[in-house]
């Protein structure tokens, strides 16, 4: 069964950066294209950011483009999302998810906090 792990999330201020990573197990992580995904109070996930298996295509919510930078490493099993000029609506839960197919994981959330 496959397994997606958070970290990197925390309190910044305004104009911080942070960087999120996503550790995949008990799948072939390169099969999967992965996502970010995030939720506010009050408010439903929306997506962030996605990645291609190979890394070659990404894509961004026009809310972040620029300023937030999706990537992979598939020898570590890892997705990342760089997060650069953060703001305080950028507060959220950042999850991951790994997709295929029919199949897909989600990560348990990592709480993502920008103070103004």
């Amino acid at each position: 069964q496959g397994q997606l792990v958070e970290s990197g999330g925390g309190l910044v201020q305004s104009g911080g950066s942070l960087r999120l990573s996503c550790a995949a197990s008990g799948f072939t992580f390169s099969n999967y294209g992965m996502s970010w995904y995030r939720q506010a109070p009050g408010k439903e996930r929306e997506l962030v950011a996605s990645i291609s298996g190979t890394g070659s295509s990404t894509n961004y919510a026009d809310s972040v483009k620029g300023r937030f930078t999706i990537s992979r490493d598939n020898a570590k099993n890892t997705v990342y999302l760089q997060m650069n000029s953060l703001k305080p609506e950028d507060t959220a839960v950042y999850y991951c998810r790994g997709v295929r197919i029919m199949t897909n994981y989600w990560g348990q959330g990592t709480q993502v906090t920008v103070s103004s």
